[in-house]
């Protein structure tokens, strides 16, 4: 059996290791990878044949299998199912620099799978995982013009970390990853603190320095191993049916495309296809059907082709966009809030023809999402929800569950807005965000991140600032570029890069870009930060002037929540036998919502205060211990000849014993205290069986001795005839001055 041949790389003190040849050797191409402990599978499928399909057919998975970090999955069916948020996020994240490389107008079906075999999430699965994918298409024969790589760049304490643990992402202020090839930048995802757009560029040009690594280890492999590549050169378009175009309709088309309003513009293109389409029909009607039908499609991409190059060309020469804005000028803005009643936040944000309405509701910490992977979080108590209705673009369509980009839309913004949500001992809440686009002309994430944010104001969640997002574009010719603020859909789909920028007045929060060149240079990446932060703050003024700052109380329709602490060991003595303690407190207490964590945090929420602190004080008084030298006011629950006992607060009583009722001698309890009376005790000890001690004495001040009074003689009787010393008085009424149990009974 051949064995697998094997390369070797120190990726900044760990090793980075390649198996080519030993596994899947009937696909196209396959590479085991291993990164220290991490162990990655990368195999890449390619037709023979292109397929009959008007986009290029590449498919990235990305799946974590969780044997992999030693775990069987949870549900009913212990196996793995649809992929999860993450891997998909994963899967699209390694797509965006892949697929740029290929040339305009390639067909062949691409299926590239990456299965995590073994997996330890402080070296990097998804980045093994990327330089696989890459390694599979540069190791065959198809028209890549890679290889590509990625890193994580973290920064802690100042400095930038590579491929950073999740120990170390937690102190991290970015989270950073960058992909690309030996000679620029092609695809960025980042999360940050409030980072200036200058550090983030540094952060860039870090990770692309390891990149570089990462390439020419690819090449090295590739030189020794790879198939030389076939040449691909795109079938040329009818000369006929782009001639008919040119001759008949090409100045419809340019007006078209000058046309500012959106609707015109489209409805003039779709009426030339039309007319185009019928006049072929006609002209050619003596052509077999596959010739005629072959003459149709090259005319409406000529069509295409014009349009596109028309909008390029006056970005380009004339600096003028479809919709007459200047290139770094924002469409109009209007922000609203409060757009229903009962729900805990609402906002409305409306950016030319681009529309988000969002909704936040806050909701019990046991509501939180749970998460089922290869890393050590297993849930998250903050989500944003993307859905993308066809109707918001004037169509129809399927409409079910979230596609790819719903997923990775509400992703980008859940990362830029989660980087200022309070921690959870401040506000003890699980929170959730649901993005409505209800109109869209571009940049639709970005937009629900401005009424995402303006939500969660209006719900009285106390984020530490306002953020909002804006989507950059470029068209570059040559080296010639402009760069373009919010881009609407006919600049993101014939322009050359999406970036995507959210953050704050003072930084960037989230990060993502996606180009359809090969690479961005460093003067280009900051000038586009630059600009973006000017739109940025613009977009901030007009939303703080609907709502300033975050609600000081939440709705009246959330609920509310306290917290309290126990000791971790009292957590049965709550629960009580079977749930039923707590299910009883639930009960009596309006239902309450009470989660309780393994170290002891007890969170209580209801609609109302006031069940809440019903709840609160019967699960202080379950968990309550008695202090020795502490004061308490309780209640007489039993008398016997020897002493009180009395409870101290429920399911807590102590004993007071008769000598310690009072600082005279009390000849019998019942003469002091009855049963349900109020009663101040003093712990003065507690047994090794948890018995409790009380004095009431203690509590009380001790009685004056009494100023020049005769002597007693020994063993006689004073002058006065008061009974000698050590006898009892004949009516056993206390001394002068002094108020008789009895009376003190009374009083109480």
């Amino acid at each position: 059996m051949k064995r697998a041949k094997v390369f070797e790389l120190d990726l900044d003190g760990r090793t980075l290791s390649v198996e080519v040849g030993g596994v899947a050797r009937q696909a196209t191409s396959s590479a085991l990878i291993r990164y220290n402990d991490t162990g990655v599978l990368s195999v890449m499928q390619a037709s023979e044949e292109p397929a009959d399909l008007p986009f290029f057919p590449l498919m990235v998975n990305y799946t974590e299998k969780l044997y992999a970090a030693g775990k069987i999955p949870g549900g009913f069916f212990k196996r793995e199912g649809k992929p999860s948020e993450l891997e998909t996020l994963i899967s699209r994240m390694i797509d965006r620099p892949l697929r740029p490389l290929f040339p305009e107008g390639f067909r062949h079906e691409i299926q590239i799978i990456n299965t995590v075999m073994s997996g330890n999430t402080d070296f990097s699965p998804p980045m093994t995982a990327m330089f696989g994918s890459s390694l599979t298409l540069a190791l065959s024969d198809l028209p890549f013009d890679g290889p590509v790589a990625g890193v994580v760049v973290g920064r802690v304490d100042g400095e930038f970390v590579l491929n950073p643990t999740e120990e170390q992402l937690e102190e991290s202020d970015i989270d950073l990853t960058v992909a690309g090839t030996k000679d620029a930048i092609n695809m960025v995802e980042a999360g940050a603190k409030q980072v200036p757009e200058e550090d983030m560029v540094e952060a860039m040009m870090f990770g692309h320095e390891w990149i570089k690594k990462l390439v020419e280890f690819q090449e090295r492999i590739v030189s020794e191993l790879g198939d030389e590549k076939f040449t691909f050169e795109k079938d040329p378009l009818d000369t006929e049916a782009v001639r008919f175009i040119d001759d008949s309709f090409q100045d419809r088309i340019l007006k078209a495309v000058r046309a500012l309003d959106k609707e015109v513009r489209k409805e003039e293109i779709k009426a030339v296809k039309e007319k185009a389409t019928e006049s072929l029909e006609t002209a050619f009607a003596s052509e077999d059907e596959e010739t005629r039908k072959q003459k149709i499609d090259d005319a409406k991409t000529h069509v295409d082709d014009i349009v596109k190059e028309e909008v390029r060309r006056l970005i380009i020469e004339e600096k003028k966009r479809p919709d007459g804005r200047d290139l770094d000028e924002l469409r109009e803005l209007d922000s609203q809030v409060d757009v229903f009643e009962r729900t805990h936040g609402s906002a409305l944000f409306t950016r030319g023809e681009t529309q988000a309405m969002s909704i936040a509701t806050l909701g019990a910490l046991g509501e939180h999402q749970i998460i089922d992977g290869l890393g050590e979080e297993d849930s998250k108590r903050f989500m944003l929800h993307y859905n993308f209705p066809p109707y918001s673009v004037g169509e129809t369509g399927r409409y079910g569950p979230p596609k790819r980009r719903e997923i990775g839309h509400g992703a980008l913004g859940e990362r830029a807005l989660l980087q200022v949500m309070p921690d959870e001992e401040d506000f003890p809440y699980t929170v959730r965000i649901v993005s409505e686009i209800l109109e869209s002309n571009g940049s639709t994430s970005q937009a629900s991140i401005c009424a995402g944010c303006m939500s969660l104001m209006a719900a009285g969640v106390p984020i530490d600032a306002p953020i909002a997002g804006i989507a950059m574009g470029l068209v570059k010719d040559g080296d010639t570029y402009r760069i373009l603020t919010d881009i609407q859909g006919l600049e993101d789909h014939l322009g050359d890069m999406d970036f995507k920028v959210a953050g704050s007045k003072d930084g960037i929060t989230a990060l993502q870009m996606d180009i359809k060149i090969e690479g961005l240079s460093k003067t280009i990446l900051s000038e586009a930060l630059e600009q973006g932060r000017q739109a940025r703050l613009k977009v901030l003024e007009n939303m703080l002037e609907e709502i300033p700052e975050p609600r000081p109380e939440v709705s009246k329709y959330a609920p509310k929540v306290k917290i309290m602490v126990i000791d971790p060991e009292k957590i049965r003595d709550v629960i009580g036998p079977g749930g039923k303690q707590i299910s009883e407190i639930i009960e009596r207490n309006d239902n309450v919502k009470i989660d309780i964590e393994q170290d002891g945090r007890v969170t209580i929420m209801h609609t109302e205060v006031e069940p809440i602190d019903r709840a609160l004080k019967e699960i202080e008084d379950i968990v309550r211990v008695a202090q020795v030298g502490e004061v308490y006011n309780g209640t007489v629950t039993r008398v016997e000849p020897y002493g009180a006992f009395v409870e101290l607060w429920p399911g807590t009583e102590g004993l007071c014993h008769i000598s310690k009722l009072a600082h005279e001698r009390v000849p019998s309890v019942k003469d002091v205290l009855s049963v349900g009376d109020k009663v101040d005790v003093k712990v003065i000890g507690i047994d090794e069986r948890g018995r409790i001690d009380l004095s009431r004495k203690a509590t009380m001040p001790k009685p004056e001795k009494s100023k020049g009074a005769p002597k007693e003689s020994k063993g006689g009787t004073s002058k006065d005839n008061r009974p000698s010393k050590g006898k009892k008085p004949n009516d056993n009424r206390p001394p002068k001055g002094k108020k008789s149990p009895k009376d003190d009974k009374s009083k109480k």
